[in-house]
């Protein structure tokens, strides 16, 4: 059986694959809470508060962007499905994933 943050990183990714990429300089924020949210993991949703999963973008979206410092994101890790995380996400996943190095200057999409 799936955990609540596999069931997760799977919905996220299978919402976004179609604009993903496995490395961009533009990203989208996805909230883990919202997403356990809209799946009815009630659980999950306080467990994960505040915390974004990163979608690297094919493309810049239409809408407001920020730039953000790389250095934002150290240690984060990226799964097989492309979905990138926090540090403590990753180690709390148990899902085979690499290192990720964000670009000195990355871009966050709102869309």
């Amino acid at each position: 059986m799936k955990s609540e943050l596999e069931t997760i990183v799977a919905a996220i990714h299978e919402d976004c694959k179609h604009l993903m990429v496995d490395d961009s300089r533009h990203y989208l924020e996805v909230s883990l809470a919202n997403k356990a949210a809209e799946l009815g993991l009630k659980g999950a949703k306080e467990r994960y508060g505040n915390t974004h999963a990163i979608i690297l973008l094919k493309h810049p979206l239409k809408g407001m962007k920020v730039r953000i410092d790389g250095r934002t994101f150290v240690n984060y890790a990226q799964f097989e499905s492309g979905v990138v995380v926090p540090p403590h996400i990753a180690r709390q996943s148990g899902l085979p994933l690499k290192s990720w190095n964000a670009l000195d200057s990355m871009v966050c999409n709102f869309a």
